[in-house]
């Protein structure tokens, strides 16, 4: 099954609020395996007033946050994890290629490597018209089910 969420559905999937919000449309979600979309930067974005004033660009870590919410998407949409919350655990590899400009969409490609007990094994990329700007592998959990785990 591959599902399309405009904002309104990805607020409904995952706790994220703008501005924090870092993913804008999700043009394929296939629940347990990927999540692809974009996020559009105009010029009036929150953080390019201050990064960086003669040359702003959107900072490193906000694009690996854009990777790790499309990704989640793909945890969140399977059955039973509506509106739950998802944490970042750990990112490696992470790569930063080329500079994100205003007005520029930023395109999301993710896939789950890995779904055992609530902790999801994650990859993704970001380009910018057809050149990838970064990618990265990370780790998230899903405090919820890892619970279900816990010796008592």
């Amino acid at each position: 099954m591959k599902l399309k969420l405009d904002k309104n559905d990805i607020i409904k999937y995952q706790k994220n609020r703008p501005p924090y919000l870092m993913i804008d449309h999700a043009t394929e979600v296939i629940p347990g395996v990927s999540a692809k979309g974009y996020k559009d930067f105009p010029k009036d974005e929150w953080f390019f007033q201050v990064h960086w004033e003669n040359e702003p660009n959107v900072p490193g870590m906000l694009q690996i946050e854009s990777l790790v919410q499309m990704s989640a998407l793909s945890i969140l949409t399977l059955n039973g994890n509506l509106g739950k919350v998802m944490y970042l655990i750990s990112a490696n590899n992470i790569k930063f290629i080329k500079k994100i400009l205003p007005n520029s969409r930023f395109n999301i490609e993710t896939k789950t490597i890995e779904y055992k007990r609530g902790i999801a094994k994650c990859t993704g990329t970001g380009s910018v018209d057809g050149d990838i700007v970064c990618k990265a592998d990370f780790s998230l959990i899903l405090p919820d089910e890892v619970n279900k785990f816990r010796i008592k």
